[in-house]
């Protein structure tokens, strides 16, 4: 393998699964006649479309037995995918609108079941319930049967979500889709693995792909990061046995490590995982868009805890090295009102340029790219800034009880505490744009999990460190520090 992968490398990855799919479903479809005459064309304009609801509507045909069946799913498959965006759109269209429930059939189920006798009530039951189910269900449930076909699915979900459509009917198949997944990717069918530098280059290039967080920049980056004293674990689904759906990465140090940079240095030593006491979680990306709001990540820190646990018992301390993603949003929206800095943040801020200006704004200041190389900035914004982190965090909230940083939701919603700030533990131009720098460990103390996500569920409660409490001068009442 090359250092770096070469420009357009990754542009490969999806037409070649795209062509293997189209050539697998192409030997299913062969037993069947089809529906339509020819291939559509691939904008699907209303006569190619006409042909489509046809070809549904011989999906649903339940005669000829489960063969025929698969291989006019099969079928019904290739046409989809060989069109275009806008095709596909309105292909998705047909299978919203037309395939819905039929709802004068509800209408006459309520009739009948309120009028029901009681020895009736079950027959006319199953028929609402029939009655509910739209048509356009089992056309997706037929896809569970081809190869590939679940993985289809989570596909299309996705591009259902990217068109964040009003339509009732699309939202009703977008809703559709996320019950069936849902279901398919109970955590009782996942698969937990672990991924290292033997694994298929095939999966080591979706880990680069879909690295969410820190940006994986080369092979070697990648190797580095596969080392002895690193691990990184995924689940898989059965259906989908070569496509990661979410992983982590962790690294096995001594101490809690707060400097993502180095963290991920190519060129430190690697140290003896066995020597070490501390699994830090730098990094969990979600690799499958289709499969958003089914969440398994909690379950994936659990397990990889408890892997951990067993592979190395010397570790004594679980944690993240996080970025805070809405901080610097927050920070914008704030603005620079009156409450925002303390007195003597103010003067430190004003003493950079001298000279009686003007003081600069903290958003002024933070406006520059290089803001942290300069030594007296740097020391100005500490303070504030690290005080104000603390402050969003635990006091910060984007609706109910939900905590404003979606990152932090997470990790306190699975259990965590918020540990400590890490003062200029990101630099990159990502870590400064979202994070001002910051970063943030989550510590996951067993003993006090359970505790920490029920306070959190049930009252908006944010465990702290007394240390990170003490940078917003509030202490947390009545709780273990």
């Amino acid at each position: 393998m090359s250092e770096r992968a070469p420009a357009g490398f990754f542009d490969n990855v999806v037409p070649r699964t795209l062509s293997n799919l189209r050539n697998v479903w192409r030997e299913i479809a062969t037993s069947t006649r089809g529906v339509l005459t020819g291939a559509p064309r691939a904008v699907l304009p209303e006569g190619d479309a006409a042909q489509l609801r046809l070809q549904m509507e011989s999906c649903l045909d339940t005669s000829g037995g489960e063969v025929s069946a698969r291989a006019r799913s099969a079928e019904l498959g290739r046409t989809f995918l060989a069109l275009n965006a806008a095709g596909r759109e309105r292909f998705l269209r047909v299978l919203a609108g037309d395939f819905d429930v039929d709802r004068g059939e509800i209408d006459r189920a309520c009739t009948a079941l309120a009028a029901a006798a009681p020895q009736d009530r079950p027959a006319v039951e199953a028929a609402m319930r029939a009655a509910l189910a739209p048509p356009r269900v089992r056309l997706l449930r037929q896809f569970n049967a081809l190869p590939e076909g679940v993985k289809f699915l989570v596909d299309r979900r996705a591009e259902l979500i990217e068109m964040d459509d009003d339509d009732p009917a699309m939202r009703g198949l977008a809703d559709d889709l996320r019950a069936l997944l849902a279901d398919w990717f109970d955590i009782g069918f996942l698969e937990l693995k672990r991924i290292s530098w033997d694994s298929p280059a095939a999966l080591l290039e979706k880990l680069i792909a879909y690295e969410a967080v820190h940006e994986i920049r080369s092979w070697n980056d990648l190797k580095n990061r596969l080392e002895t004293d690193r691990r990184c674990f995924a689940f898989f689904h059965p259906r989908m046995p070569d496509e990661p759906l979410i992983f982590v990465e962790v690294a096995l140090v001594r101490g809690m490590a707060g400097n993502i940079h180095a963290l991920l240095d190519e060129t430190a030593p690697h140290d003896d995982p066995q020597a070490a006491d501390s699994a830090i979680f730098y990094s969990i990306s979600n690799c499958q868009r289709g499969l958003a709001g089914i969440s398994f990540g909690d379950f994936l820190i659990k397990r990889v805890v408890d892997a951990l646990a067993a592979e190395l018992p010397r570790l004594k301390v679980f944690a993240t090295l996080s970025p805070v993603p809405g901080f610097r949003a927050w920070l914008t929206k704030a603005g620079e009102g009156p409450d925002l800095l303390l007195p003597a943040e103010s003067r430190a801020l004003a003493a950079i340029v001298g000279n009686g200006a003007s003081a600069p704004t903290l958003n002024q200041l933070l406006d520059h790219p290089t803001w942290y190389s300069d030594p007296a900035t740097a020391a100005a914004l500490r303070e504030p800034l690290l005080r104000l982190c603390a402050h969003y965090l635990l006091h910060e909230k984007a609706r109910g009880n939900r905590t404003a940083d979606p990152v932090a939701h997470f990790h306190l919603t699975n259990g965590a505490r918020v540990e400590r700030l890490n003062w200029l533990g990101d630099v990159s131009e990502k870590g400064l744009q979202q994070s001002a720098g910051i970063m943030v460990n989550y510590l996951y103390r067993l003993a006090d999990i359970e505790a920490n996500h029920e306070a959190y569920r049930g009252q908006g409660e944010v465990a702290a460190s007394s240390a990170v409490r003490h940078l917003t001068g509030r202490r947390q009442p009545g709780r273990r520090q």
